[in-house]
């Protein structure tokens, strides 16, 4: 899955990556005529006593050295853009796709883990590039250049190479072998420890109201302490292989010197080359501990890999249509034929054969008890969802045919839980129109029973809004949502519960003002409110997903048992009359 991934986002920088290997290439080959040299100078020139041949090698050695710094100045820089530019675009790509799902693959991976895979994630897999590009490639010249040098040196003592080389294999694959299943019970711990901080920072509120700060703190405690767990037994893992190399090239190196001097002393071998051989030794299994180094990262990267390939091949349930409409009539028509929409695994569907129409001008309501499928039948309209059984259709075109864009400017959805972006007042109303004027702006929040508090707010349309509007209450909230899907000026608007915050007399102004303002749209309004939905020229009951009434409040309270429930659970008799 590791190689699959990088082969697909290094594709684009192929000449890089030819560049760099080269350098690292020229790199490599300086660093392995140094060792040579220096035994030159050893031998020829300090033993010989001539300075001329010092002079010369030295001048030669400095000649290497300075195209072994430039290569690798060069092939560090190509490196560090390479890995870096595929980091962006593989964090793109995981960002675009998961713009894509519908609220069912959100909640199949769920939003910790998401992030997580969107971040971390592609930062483990970029920093093995890193690695690779700038270290583990120059490795196996390394170490096959510097056994070739080393034999041309004097065979028989490259017989130390044959036991040390196999004996470091040996232990890296041990250590790789048992680290690969802890990375990837780190990646799933932490995204634990991701999903509970979220909960627990969101709901700092709840936290504190009922008194559970000590249980939040064990409980995050427990996911913390496992992740410390998994990650001290890797670390224990990956601590194990600098001892291990050190003691094996150790070792090596005694018995270099062992065999070395018996061979110098019988004049089979000089003092440079000698030197030269240590040298090589140490080269060589320095390269074997880089790559070995590098080993020890790739269990995670191939980890973290598997985590963002899975996202990238989930297929998105609202993909856009292969040649979709980019015009529709605008005569604002809603039609929902039959719809019914289960979730993978569930027991039964979350909404069974329903039938919707709305037209322009007309507001429908859409009550029901709770879980009886309101938000998720509105969800179906701007595509939030799309049905298993059944269609929905805008102005005669099914909304799957339709351009997501147009869709968009179609329809105006005011969800049940407002969200406000990091920003200003007017940023956040002109989200769905980003042309819209500061008077238009005005006119939606005075629409909105909101112009008197954003007044009064420093700044006015260019108050900052933090995060969600956290410092906003819930009723501000909703009003701003309401005008930015004004400001959107759509044909068709869909209200889920967006006045639940609200007190009596702002709602029944809000609900004036916006008829007033959508008397050429259509509108749909889904509430618990009885209040809200009364006056509405059609209204639909819900129960467990089926549609069970359609008519008006008169209507409805006289024949649709259901509704009268609902109805009598918040009014009296004589109110509801």
């Amino acid at each position: 899955m590791l190689i699959r991934l990088l082969r697909t986002y290094l594709r684009p920088y192929r000449g890089p990556v030819v560049l760099l290997t080269l350098l690292q290439l020229l790199q490599t080959c300086a660093t392995l005529c140094l060792p040579t040299l220096n035994a030159a100078i050893i031998d020829n020139g300090i033993a010989e006593g001539d300075t001329g041949s010092i002079l010369h090698d030295g001048r030669l050695m400095t000649g290497v050295s300075l195209v072994q710094v430039v290569c690798n100045i060069g092939a560090v820089y190509h490196g560090v853009r390479i890995a870096s530019a595929l980091g962006r675009d593989v964090r793109a790509a995981v960002f675009d796709h998961v713009q894509s799902f519908s609220l069912r693959e959100v909640a199949h991976f769920g939003v910790p883990s998401l992030v997580t895979r969107t971040t971390n994630d592609v930062q483990q897999v970029q920093t093995l590039v890193l690695m690779t590009l700038t270290l583990l490639m120059s490795a196996p010249v390394t170490a096959v250049g510097g056994i070739v040098m080393a034999l041309g040196l004097d065979v028989p003592l490259s017989g130390v190479l044959v036991v040390a080389v196999p004996v470091l294999g040996v232990c890296v694959a041990l250590i790789v072998r048992r680290v690969r299943p802890l990375s990837r019970a780190v990646q799933e711990h932490l995204d634990q420890v991701n999903r509970v901080l979220r909960e627990q920072i969101t709901g700092n509120r709840v936290i504190r109201a009922f008194v559970r700060d000590a249980y939040e703190t064990r409980r995050f405690a427990q996911v913390n302490g496992a992740l410390t767990r998994v990650s001290t037994d890797s670390g224990s893992m990956l601590a194990l292989l600098t001892p291990t190399v050190m003691t094996v090239v150790n070792l090596s190196s005694v018995a270099v010197l062992w065999f070395g001097a018996h061979r110098v002393d019988g004049g089979d071998l000089r003092i440079g080359e000698l030197t030269a051989f240590l040298t090589y030794l140490t080269l060589i299994v320095n390269s074997v501990m880089t790559a070995a180094v590098l080993f020890m990262l790739v269990p995670r990267a191939e980890v973290c890999a598997e985590r963002i390939r899975e996202v990238l091949d989930t297929p998105a349930g609202v993909a856009p249509a292969a040649e979709p409409v980019t015009e529709l009539p605008r005569h604002g028509h809603l039609e929902i034929r039959g719809a019914g929409l289960r979730h993978p695994g569930a027991e039964k569907p979350v909404l069974q054969a329903v039938d919707l129409v709305a037209r322009r001008g007309e507001v429908i309501a859409v009550i029901g008890s709770t879980g009886s499928g309101k938000t998720t039948l509105l969800g179906l309209v701007p595509r939030l969802y799309d049905p298993t059984d059944g269609e929905v259709l805008v102005d005669g075109v099914p909304v799957a045919d339709i351009d997501p864009h147009l869709l968009a400017r179609t329809v105006g959805l005011v969800p049940q839980k407002p969200y406000l972006f990091t920003g200003t007042v007017a940023g956040n109303l002109r989200y769905g129109r980003p042309e819209a004027t500061d008077e238009e702006l005005w006119h939606a929040l005075e629409v909105a029973q909101a112009r008197s508090f954003v007044e009064g707010l420093e700044g006015g349309l260019d108050a900052p809004v933090s995060q969600s509007g956290a410092k906003m209450s819930g009723g501000q909230r909703q009003r701003l949502a309401v005008a930015r899907a004004i400001v959107q000026r759509p044909e068709i608007y869909l209200f889920d519960d967006s006045f639940s915050a609200l007190d009596p007399a702002t709602d029944a102004a809000l609900r004036e003002a916006l008829a007033r303002e959508t008397d050429e749209a259509t509108v749909v309004i889904v509430a618990q409110r009885v209040s809200t939905v009364r006056d509405a020229d059609r209204i639909v009951v819900l129960d467990e997903g089926r549609v069970v009434g359609t008519g008006r409040h008169r209507e409805l309270m006289a024949r649709n048992e259901t509704y009268r429930e609902i109805v009598l659970s918040q009014l009296t008799e004589a109110e509801a009359a």
